[in-house]
């Protein structure tokens, strides 16, 4: 069962030319796992708009998200302001694991994908595991300084841009490849190439969280399917979070 529960924003600001953090309080109490998502109700928009929790606090109450600005929707959210009231969904879908025995676990991030990796790499660490991250960005432009916040929490991360304006150019293998990183489980998300490449190109085990346009966000109404082994798996109720053996790559 999930709660949908008001929520109040704290803050709201902009990091880069289309990505915002959002910082609302209220009950956390559904939130059990890094990865999940929430499902945020727009006035005047008939479906809620699923955004990644990116961090989260139980002790405070509060959950902080990372969004990009790509429609009318996420335009909505980056109009609200302190003390405004959210409807929202919370704790849905299922996470990353956090039991994989993985010593030394690659996170790797595209885009706005990083986003989830925040609480992840907290998870992890204070569970006696020393991950590496590794975001990707198209430039410079659009990197928001993600990085320092993991170095902040005593995590090693490194940045690829596509273009080469900022760190490695390329993309998060070529990261791997030049710094001769290694990893015994991997978990990611991302674009849709950049997680297949990952799947097909990591030998180690490793999961993937897939990011989707929803209609309900629990389940129900199946508009969200993506095809594994096992047949069609619902991104908002089996997921967001897949093994990368239970995907099929066309």
């Amino acid at each position: 069962m999930n709660i949908k529960n008001n929520y109040t924003v704290i803050s709201n600001r902009r990091l880069t030319h289309k990505t915002w953090v959002m910082t609302l309080c209220g009950d956390t109490g559904m939130i059990n796992a890094p990865g999940q998502f929430v499902n945020i109700a727009i006035p005047g928009k008939y479906l809620r708009r699923p955004i990644s929790i990116c961090d989260y606090s139980h002790e405070r109450g509060e959950v902080v998200l990372l969004y990009d600005v790509v429609g009318e929707g996420t335009g909505a959210m980056s109009e609200m302001r302190p003390g405004d009231t959210v409807d929202m969904l919370n704790g849905l879908g299922n996470g990353f694991s956090t039991d994989s025995g993985a010593r030394r676990p690659l996170l790797l991030g595209g885009g706005i994908g990083c986003a989830p990796l925040l609480n992840l790499a907290r998870t992890l660490k204070r569970l006696g595991q020393e991950p590496v991250v590794i975001l990707g960005y198209n430039t410079a432009a659009d990197s928001f300084g993600m990085e320092k916040w993991f170095e902040e929490i005593g995590v090693e991360a490194y940045i690829a841009t596509v273009d080469g304006s900022a760190g490695t150019k390329g993309f998060v293998t070529d990261v791997i490849r030049e710094k001769g990183i290694s990893g015994d489980y991997f978990h990611a998300c991302g674009p849709m190439p950049m997680l297949r490449a990952l799947c097909q190109g990591l030998d180690i085990p490793g999961e993937v969280s897939i990011e989707s346009r929803m209609g309900c966000g629990f389940g129900t109404c199946m508009c969200c399917s993506v095809e594994a082994a096992v047949g069609a798996k619902r991104i908002c109720k089996d997921g967001p979070v897949f093994r990368k053996e239970e995907l099929i790559w066309k």
